[in-house]
């Protein structure tokens, strides 16, 4: 067993140090963020089982903060009303439960992130097929070669590995470190290496939040 974790341990660092040559894509993905909700755009996430935990967690770092007081940005993951799925799937097909959820709230400009190790998940596929359709910019979490979901990703950030578990473990820090990008932005930071201007006005909604959380604090 301990031989096995050793095993584990080394696999996961030989795929982090291979993300290294992502970072520009990151950078990238991350300043389509700035540049969408500076224009008033909502991020769309979404995935199947721990995929839909990676969605939700980047949506997380999105309405609520990375690291910064900053304003909330417009983030909803598709994955999370169960009301809504099982209607989709009960009375169309489980492929659709994406798809149509896109076809009702998404507009052009807006960004849509599926999250999938496999990138052959069909409801996955028709999703970004869809958002495309629509005029939504697609963003691609995904591994190896991307699978036929890359097909319809105008942004796709492919983890050099075919391992669940470590493109599960990559895209833990994907999605953290397209937080950094627009965290920094929203926070009026910007500047070399962020990928995108700081955002105009940030500075005064940061001082606001930090004054009125001072006030909740007494």
């Amino acid at each position: 067993m301990a031989d096995r974790m050793a095993e584990e341990l080394a696999d996961h660092v030989r795929t982090a140090a291979g993300v290294q040559a992502m970072l520009p894509a990151v950078r990238a993905v991350g300043a389509l963020l700035c540049d969408t909700y500076a224009r008033g755009g909502t991020l769309y996430t979404f995935g199947n089982g721990g995929s839909a935990a990676d969605a939700q967690h980047l949506s997380g770092e999105m309405i609520g903060r990375y690291k910064r007081e900053r304003r909330p940005l417009a983030a909803v993951t598709l994955s999370t009303d169960p009301t809504v799925m099982t209607c989709i799937a009960n009375d169309y097909v489980f492929a659709d439960v994406f798809s149509r959820q896109v076809q009702a709230l998404v507009r052009a400009g807006d960004v849509v992130a599926a999250f999938t190790t496999s990138g052959r998940s069909p409801n996955v596929v028709e999703a970004l097929r869809t958002a495309r359709s629509q005029g939504a910019v697609t963003v691609l979490f995904g591994g190896g070669d991307g699978g036929p979901a890359a097909a319809h990703a105008d942004h796709a950030l492919l983890v050099p590995s075919t391992v669940t578990a470590r493109i599960q473990e990559m895209h833990t820090f994907l999605l953290h470190a397209v937080s950094e990008v627009v965290d920094a932005w929203a926070a009026g930071e910007g500047g070399p290496g962020t990928g995108a201007p700081a955002e105009p006005g940030a500075g005064a909604s940061v001082a606001a939040a930090r004054a009125a959380g001072s006030q909740e604090r007494r």
